[in-house]
């Protein structure tokens, strides 16, 4: 018996066959029906097995931990020469250690611009103690360790995450290699190099987030603290030398400007530890007087950021996304304005506004979570098919902050993206509804929570916390205090980032971007709230 490949559905379950392959486009089959009638299938169930409810015979008895309290607040001790050392006792073996500078692009007005970019990639090097980078590795390898380190405009993190019995010869590590660097020829060599490759890839990467966050501070902070680049300028590679960096860290990396903190650790084994390594084992630029420059201009810069306003473009081809996704050439615009400080009593409201207006790109996938009833969702990208992605952004400091939205589109829409930014700015002073205010508020609280489940995220909240003010208010606190803003005060900031002048960054082809002087007068305080008495 032969047939086609594909059998007739409507005979399926009258008959069972057993196909086999006898030739190429035939089957040979046989009716199983009558054997099937035949057959014992054996469907009796076992009720031999124990009981659920009772323990298995000769298996002892579980032993279960009980419940125990963690030390979770903050121990912060303050040692002779100002350097001081907080702590959080967390359960678990492994810890996260290390120490924070004050430091970063924001003081770098004597120096070229860059120097804080260096020291990233020249971190964990070789050191007065340790033969070279491999060496290093290997030494944490033996508690299971891994390190890093991270600049930002006003601080650097050293930081290691280890087994905690291996504390002591991880703070060891850390103290060396940022109190005892050798910073060799090659080193040097190499790190000029990877920033120069870093640099070339940025040009010919679509995402434009790196350089226009340095556009938008240089705006918004002219020549001053905030506003010098963090990304080392290209002219900068081959003058920052050897005694440029020891220089530097020798009037920037004094026990006052730091703080050693570690999380998951016993604090006075942290304190011995940080004594003999940070105390009593000088820096190795005390030692050798010969690597550092002596000039006044070279201390340390204690300048307030000074907020200007402004605009800073550059006329560009933005690369395109490579692959058959066939996106178009993207024009970008950030319109910033002066934002809180994080000991501002407006901190808070303002961290609830920036998640009223959230944002992200048109081809984000996701639902509540991720922001998508957000106003820069609702009111720009899902009514505007032209705007590739609008975004809201809060950066905040000790002195200062900068609050700002970046939209981008092809150029050809630049005039009318910039418009509905506007538009959406202007709205921050109007109604903000219930359901989006709990929203918001529920969203950041929860975004904070969950960024704290992790020991180097708790391990850095608390070290900047404590290098800033001394202490660490706790997640209760802040989850209290944003429970506690009201619409009026969503208002109130929002009319007093409206209150300044107005920031502007824009790159690539932004030949329809209106003025600055139109951007800054439709976005003026007076001009929002004579809109908002005319309005019926």
């Amino acid at each position: 018996m032969s047939f086609n490949k594909t059998p007739n559905l409507a005979n399926v379950g009258k008959h069972f066959f057993k196909q086999k392959r006898v030739a190429k486009g035939s089957w040979q089959c046989r009716n199983f029906s009558s054997e099937v009638k035949h057959s014992k299938i054996n469907v009796k169930r076992s009720f031999n097995q124990p009981p659920l409810n009772e323990s298995l015979p000769g298996i002892p008895d579980a032993v279960y931990v009980s419940a125990k309290t963690e030390d979770n607040f903050t121990v912060v001790t303050k040692l002779s020469n100002g350097l001081r050392v907080a702590s959080e006792n967390r359960f678990g073996n492994f810890s996260t250690v290390g120490v924070i500078i004050n430091s970063g692009s924001r003081f770098e007005v004597a120096y070229p611009s860059g120097v804080s970019h260096f020291f990233e990639k020249l971190a964990f090097q070789s050191t007065a103690k340790f033969e070279n980078k491999n060496v290093i590795l290997k030494e944490l390898e033996k508690y299971g360790g891994i390190c890093d380190c991270q600049s930002t405009r006003d601080a650097t993190i050293y930081a290691a995450s280890a087994m905690r019995n291996g504390i002591d010869s991880v703070i060891n590590v850390i103290a060396d290699a940022v109190l005892r660097p050798n910073i060799t020829f090659e080193e040097l060599t190499d790190a000029q190099q990877t920033i120069q490759y870093e640099l070339e890839n940025l040009k010919t990467k679509p995402e434009q987030d790196l350089i226009l966050l340095d556009m938008i501070h240089a705006a918004a902070f002219r020549e001053n603290t905030l506003g010098l680049p963090k990304i080392c300028p290209e002219k900068n590679i081959y003058v920052i030398d050897k005694s440029v960096l020891f220089t530097y860290l020798n009037n920037h990396y004094s026990p006052s400007r730091m703080v050693v903190a570690g999380v998951g650790v016993d604090h006075n084994e942290l304190v011995e530890s940080v004594k003999k390594y940070f105390i009593e084992e000088e820096p190795i630029w005390v030692k050798e007087t010969n690597l550092i420059k002596t000039e006044k201009h070279f201390l340390p810069d204690y300048s307030i950021a000074q907020y200007t306003g402004g605009i800073v473009q550059e006329v560009c081809e933005i690369p395109q996304f490579a692959g058959p996704s066939g996106l178009p050439e993207l024009a970008h615009v950030v319109i910033g304005l002066e934002g809180t400080s994080y000991n501002d009593e407006d901190f808070i409201p303002l961290c609830v506004l920036n998640m009223i207006m959230g944002g992200g790109g048109s081809f984000s996938a996701g639902g509540p979570g991720k922001g998508m009833f957000a106003r820069l969702y609702l009111n720009v990208l899902n009514k505007y098919h032209w705007i590739s992605s609008a975004t809201a952004y809060n950066h905040s400091y000790v002195d200062t902050g900068l609050f700002c939205i970046h939209v981008s589109a092809v150029p050809e829409y630049v005039g009318s993206m910039t418009e509905v930014i506007i538009k959406e700015i202007i709205g921050m002073t109007g109604t903000i509804y219930n359901e989006e205010l709990s929203r918001a508020k529920k969203q950041l609280q929860s975004m904070l929570l969950m960024n704290l489940e992790t020991k180097p995220v708790i391990f850095e909240d608390m070290a900047r916390q404590v290098l800033a003010n001394g202490f660490r208010k706790s997640p209760k606190m802040y989850c209290e205090l944003i429970n506690q803003v009201t619409h009026d005060d969503i208002k109130r900031v929002a009319l007093r980032l409206l209150s300044g002048p107005v920031s502007v960054a824009a790159r690539g082809n932004i030949a329809k971007l209106p003025l600055y002087a139109d951007i800054q007068s439709a976005l003026s305080v007076n001009a929002v709230q004579a809109r908002a008495t005319s309005v019926p």
